[in-house]
């Protein structure tokens, strides 16, 4: 699943921390008072609860002693303590604000990566996994979001198709693959990873969607064997689309792109892949087969293509 800016900060400083810790001796300290973590997360909730991946990265991020306190968000919407700050997405973590923390997070607080009250530093849908406590379910939506030329994306697709094929997916869901992309600068349409090559075939893609449903995932399943590949035209003309009428709808295709952008902002998309469930519920590849109608993906089938992809672009 996505790992943030922050989350990638705070992980990368705490592992050269410890290589340091290992080249000199440190030197004894009074003993500090605990930097308090409350995590106001969504009780029974798997989606929903803290991070273990984000504690630990905290911990040593920080160093010294921290301490976990764990908040039930409809105590925390009740408690005045916590009047003001947004609990739209669980968990929420909230770093007591001390003068260690603030000089420890300066460089997120100075960029606007990390919101910071009276008493806490905010960290705002940092989490591998959540849940979108305040926004309307969307029954048997299954979104995943991909860069298209990400083997991580990919390798999510082709899982997908290997379910698909062996009927393990639930017979009523929707699955929809969404496109990760900025909006460009210096007159460029858009700014994609991995170059002007990924955005223009998340526009075919999205064009092939629209226009020819039916052939979508087949044209999907072709591409990817060679997705790096300048000869996406034969992966149209093996799906049965004739690669001419990519020119005829490019400038719609551009259009839905667009909205593409708008949508992984809404989410706070920044990782390829990222599985959103119904709308509300945040959570990786991995851990789609923990929701129930999901367990035959916990199957590799014996195929590299079905296996759930170990990281992001």
């Amino acid at each position: 699943m996505r790992i943030s800016k922050v989350m990638t900060f705070v992980l990368s400083f705490a592992l050269l921390s410890a290589g340091a810790a290992f080249a000199a001796p440190a030197k004894k300290a009074a003993k500090a008072k605990p930097v308090t973590i409350t995590v106001v997360e969504m009780t029974g909730n798997a989606n929903g609860s803290q991070d273990e991946g984000l504690n630990e990265g905290l911990k040593q991020f920080i160093g010294g002693e921290v301490e976990i306190v764990k908040v039930d968000r409809e105590a925390a919407l009740k408690d005045p303590k916590y009047k003001g700050l947004n609990m739209d997405y669980m968990p929420l973590y909230l770093v007591e604000k001390t003068k260690v923390t603030e000089e420890k997070f300066a460089e997120p607080i100075k960029y606007g990566q990390l919101a910071v009250t009276d008493d806490f530093i905010v960290f705002e849908k940092q989490t591998r996994h959540g849940v979108y406590a305040n926004k309307e379910a969307v029954p048997n939506q299954l979104e995943i979001f991909v860069m298209s030329q990400c083997p991580y994306g990919v390798l999510a697709e082709n899982r997908i198709i290997d379910a698909m094929k062996l009927d393990k997916l639930p017979k009523d869901v929707n699955v929809n693959i969404r496109y990760i992309v900025s909006e460009g600068r210096n007159g460029q349409e858009f700014n994609s990873l991995h170059g002007d090559a990924e955005w223009e075939e998340n526009v075919r893609q999205l064009i092939i969607k629209n226009k020819y449903p039916k052939k979508f995932w087949k044209y999907l399943e072709i591409r990817n064997k060679n997705y790096q590949s300048s000869l996406w035209d034969q992966a149209a003309e093996q799906a049965g689309i004739n690669p001419k009428v990519f020119r005829k709808y490019w400038n719609e295709g551009v259009k839905m792109l667009k909205e593409e952008v708008k949508h992984a902002e809404e989410y706070n998309v920044n990782g390829s892949p990222t599985v959103i469930w119904e709308g509300r519920v945040v959570t990786d590849m991995g851990s789609l087969a923990e929701i129930p109608g999901f367990e035959g993906l916990a199957q590799t089938y014996g195929s590299a293509a079905a296996q759930a992809p170990a990281g992001q672009c």
